[in-house]
């Protein structure tokens, strides 16, 4: 089962677009300098469609992304809810970042539009670092098309 700690509009996560971040707790990535460890415990509200059918009748007017950040330890969960949200919600981006190296075999990848993977390496830094380990890719026809550079203009 997921759990959402917190969710926010923000402008950065991905480009072009204004997305609902939310913070899916249970994180068994555990990376080193993690921004939110917090977010390694299982604390928080259980993330549903019906959670999200209400996170975005309150934010839905002001954007145009779902972004779903973690969910490694319930792939399966994560992808349903993309799903839903595509479904449901017709012209609805929906992001997924990962802190995995790969996708989960889980995970249908035409129910995304962004998909982020990699874990946070200091030493690498994150997107906007040209040194970073993780990259963001857009999802165009099932196709993976890796659009890390658009942060390091």
């Amino acid at each position: 089962m997921l759990k959402y700690v917190d969710c926010d509009i923000v402008f950065q996560e991905v480009p072009n677009e204004v997305a609902l971040a939310i913070s899916i707790s249970g994180c068994p990535c555990h990376c080193p300098g993690c921004h939110s460890p917090y977010l390694w415990q299982d604390v928080g509200e259980e993330l549903t469609p019906e959670s999200i059918d209400q996170l975005i009748a309150t934010n839905g007017d002001h954007i145009s992304c779902v972004a779903l950040m973690g969910g490694d330890g319930d792939p399966v969960q994560v992808d349903c809810l993309a799903q839903h949200i595509h479904h449901k919600y017709q012209g609805m981006h929906v992001a997924w970042y990962s802190g995995r190296t790969v996708i989960s075999r889980d995970i249908d990848v035409s129910n995304f539009d962004y998909i982020k993977i990699g874990p946070y390496i200091r030493h690498l830094g994150a997107l906007k670092h040209r040194t970073t380990n993780q990259r963001l890719y857009r999802i165009c026809d099932g196709r993976m098309q890796d659009i890390t550079s658009t942060f390091w203009r």
